[in-house]
């Protein structure tokens, strides 16, 4: 963008600038290892090209031709491959065996492995986790022996999505990435720790990668607009800064859906009769990616995390940041009833005893969710999740229920003192002369004037709620405090 206005391609001849783009394929599994000249041309390092049109295909899409092609073109992922880091060391010194790399869609897992294989000049083999079968792992291991046989050469074995290999699919790499057979490299959207067997993730070094910045894929933008080999360099172009601005915000950092989304920008944009330059302004942005990218999955970490953050905000008393994690899991689909579900455990469990009201208020939320659906059940949970975030807190009574299913777990189970139980069973404990008579009279506490008379119901007399002084809680530490005081006095008399 410039002079805050828009980017037009200067001349077509200009130095190669930084990209990020996406495997267009694999070889057939027959051809993994073969020892004519066809082999020579499997990916080994820098002599890999992507040709952006080939006569018998479709032109490949802009997001595949924008791969980096050496690992300082690479966007994003400063924390694991910034100087110094771990990562970028290991692929320097070319030394580590297996990794793991666990992030969302179109961060770069694929081309970072594929950039690994290069610069440590290790034959790249590349297997899907949907496609592949037991069958052809072993046949790509049985090719890697042969090649490091007969030509002294690695094989990085990249699996995508091998979360979606089963148990023995995923068994069947251990003994060969401990003989060193290939260097394994997974990648997954997945938890690896949650869906990735504990045999594999022990032996393999797991990187986290996160969505790219703004100002990453701010760069690989203006990479796809003015790169003429790759990009729409040799396009007559001018892209709004405001339409630049709304390709990056919106996909939500997705370097692939950022590239897709400006690839139909500008192939279904017709060049302007007059200046003949291919004018990409804010409409034509918004019309190219029409709803944002949000990261969410229904089972994976997006989700628990944005839950987690949604019932933290409401117990840290933050109203805004409550209806902002809410807004996005409505916005994501995720289900109401889960939510709603979630907000009548956070009226219990962090207001509690502070504003009993508050379980009301989301009970009934629940109801309306069930009754009205979306769009509109988005209101009472709106409603619900302020006044959970806005009302007095205490957990008192959450913590002593903790405390006392924790004692019946681990302690001795107390018996019921005889006072409290039945008539039959008072009748048959005194005429079989386990208990006395006197000690089965139970004292009915509506008889008092107050409704309350001193009698002892536990019998060792353990304290498990403790209440605040946070809202409507003081009025009944207040009254919890009389009556003990009251029990104890009692109970000093009959010494």
């Amino acid at each position: 963008m410039e002079n805050g206005k828009s980017v037009k391609n200067p001349s077509p001849s200009r130095a190669k600038p930084a990209g990020f783009g996406y495997r267009v394929g694999t070889r057939n599994m027959d051809d993994l290892f073969d020892e004519d000249e066809d082999a020579e041309n499997e990916s080994t390092g820098s002599d890999q090209q992507t040709n952006p049109v080939d006569s018998n295909f479709a032109p490949v899409p802009l997001a595949a031709r924008m791969r980096p092609r050496v690992l300082d073109e690479y966007v994003g992922q400063q924390h694991i491959l910034g100087e110094g880091k771990l990562l970028r060391r290991a692929i320097e010194a070319d030394r580590f065996t297996s990794l793991i790399f666990y992030g969302p869609p179109g961060v770069g897992k694929t081309s970072l492995a594929e950039l690994i294989a290069q610069r440590t000049e290790s034959r790249f083999v590349n297997l899907s986790g949907v496609e592949s079968n037991v069958a052809e792992i072993r046949q790509a291991v049985e090719a890697a022996k042969g090649y490091q046989r007969t030509r002294k050469q690695i094989t990085t074995l990249f699996v995508d999505e091998i979360h979606r290999f089963n148990k023995a699919q995923q068994d069947v790499l251990l003994p060969h990435i401990e003989r060193g057979t290939v260097r394994f490299i997974g990648a997954t959207t997945h938890n690896p720790f949650f869906y990735i067997n504990s045999p594999l993730v022990s032996r393999s070094q797991v990187f986290q990668l996160e969505p790219l910045e703004e100002i990453d894929l701010a760069e690989l933008l203006q990479a796809a607009v003015s790169d003429d080999e790759r990009g729409f360099g040799k396009k007559p172009i001018r892209l709004a800064e405001d339409a630049a601005a709304h390709f990056v915000r919106m996909c939500d950092g997705d370097a692939r859906k950022l590239l897709t989304s400006f690839e139909l920008a500008v192939l279904t944009t017709e060049a302007d009769d007059d200046s003949g330059e291919i004018e990409i302004d804010l409409e034509v942005a918004e019309d190219s990616i029409q709803r944002k990218t949000v990261v969410y999955d229904a089972d994976g970490d997006a989700h628990y995390d944005t839950i987690s953050a949604f019932i933290k905000s409401m117990r840290g008393s933050d109203p805004d940041a409550a209806l902002y994690w809410l807004a996005k899991m409505l916005y994501a689909g995720e289900d109401i009833r889960f939510i709603a579900r979630r907000i009548v455990i956070a009226a219990s469990e962090d207001v509690g005893m502070a504003d009993s009201n508050a379980l009301r208020v989301a009970v009934s939320a629940q109801q309306a969710v069930e009754f009205i659906g979306m769009p509109e059940a988005r209101i009472p949970l709106a409603h619900a999740a302020v006044y959970i975030a806005t009302a007095p807190k205490s957990n008192r009574a959450y913590a002593g229920i903790n405390a006392a299913m924790r004692d019946v777990r681990e302690g001795r189970t107390l018996a019921v003192p005889p006072h409290l139980r039945t008539k039959s069973r008072k009748k048959l404990g005194v005429e079989g002369g386990a208990i006395e008579a006197a000690d089965t009279e139970y004292k009915y506490s509506h008889d008092a004037e107050e409704g309350y008379i001193p009698q002892a119901y536990l019998p060792e007399g353990r304290v498990y709620y403790e209440p605040t002084e946070n809202g409507m809680e003081k009025r009944v530490a207040e009254r919890l405090e009389y009556w003990r005081a009251q029990f104890e006095a009692d109970q000093a008399g009959n010494e």
